[in-house]
């Protein structure tokens, strides 16, 4: 059921001992607002506690380090940022029935949550966790402003994406008046900050770039054995997908990268009109119209043709 904000509201101010559930391969935007969501339960005087199939990345450390939330029996499930329950990961089979509440931005979101405080045109799951807690008229620690002040730069590619609202500029305008946040230090570790290894698998993956269907599609894989020859873990390829459209006249970019279990992790990128969202869809993923994404057994050769198949489809 698609609720909105006086009932998101009235939910969790009655809520108690809360987990916050966050999406596998958790970006700055999921992290953010499981976080920031934490905070204002808080101010609530109500515990929670933030979890993710694959635990945060390092690099998310300014805003995980004072803790996902102590142990306890939980008696609220919310998802944050998760259109499907299958991104929950292991969570899905504890958790995935049981959902009270989803706040997501994804038009492709599933309904899977008894309720759900949807936005599409957010650019953010963070972006509606703050106009929530502007609603509710709960205070917006620091701590709090620097996880939506993330969640809202990274889903906007530095606010760069076409998914970016006037809504997302005001309430990252907000974050840097109000609550002297270090905008600048986030952005350059969110976007320019890498390691060695990740730089060298970004000139190979430039190199193996492979250009379809007229050059319209441009496709790329990472795969174990690339990440393991390069040092790198699978949560710094975070960021890699735009560079499968980078080439001008490439209106579709696809990002495949291996899961140790073999399965292929696919980001779609749109460059201009075509909606990869449908196209995602069509194979059981979904996403945003120019962000999307799925997931697809290999092998890689066989699962880049019914990717590329997809794309011709989409394209015709």
């Amino acid at each position: 059921m698609f609720i909105g904000f006086s009932e998101a509201e009235l939910f969790l101010r009655n809520c108690e001992d809360a987990v916050i559930i966050t999406h596998r391969n958790p970006d700055g935007d999921c992290i953010g607002a499981g976080f920031g969501l934490k905070d204002i339960l808080a101010q609530l005087g109500i515990r929670s506690r933030v979890i993710c199939h694959d635990g945060f990345p390092a690099r998310y450390s300014f805003l995980t380090s004072e803790g996902a939330g102590e142990e306890f029996e939980p008696k609220t499930i919310i998802a944050v940022d998760i259109a499907d329950e299958n991104l929950m990961g292991d969570y899905k089979d504890i958790y995935g029935d049981k959902v009270q509440l989803c706040i997501d931005h994804h038009i492709s979101n599933k309904n899977y949550a008894e309720k759900t405080l949807l936005r599409s045109d957010a650019t953010a799951a963070c972006e509606i966790i703050y106009d929530l807690a502007q609603y509710m008229g709960v205070k917006i620690t620091r701590h709090c402003a620097m996880c939506l002040y993330t969640g809202i730069s990274t889903d906007s590619g530095c606010f760069k994406y076409d998914c970016t609202t006037p809504r997302a500029h005001e309430i990252a305008a907000e974050m840097m008046r109000s609550y002297d946040i270090n905008f600048a230090r986030i952005n350059r570790y969110m976007f320019d900050v890498k390691s060695l290894g990740r730089l060298k698998l970004e000139a190979m993956v430039n190199e193996l770039m492979e250009y379809c269907l007229g050059g319209r599609l441009a496709i790329a894989a990472v795969t174990q054995d690339m990440m393991k020859d390069m040092g790198v873990s699978m949560e710094e390829l975070e960021g890699f997908a735009p560079l499968t459209i980078q080439l001008e006249n490439t209106e579709v970019g696809i990002l495949m990268r291996e899961r140790e279990d073999g399965v292929f992790k696919c980001s779609f990128r749109s460059a201009n009109d075509v909606n990869v969202s449908a196209i995602c869809q069509s194979i059981g993923g979904g996403g945003h119209a120019k962000a999307a994404g799925c997931t697809i057994d290999g092998p890689l050769e066989e699962a880049k043709k019914h990717l590329i198949a997809a794309v011709e489809r989409a394209l015709s």
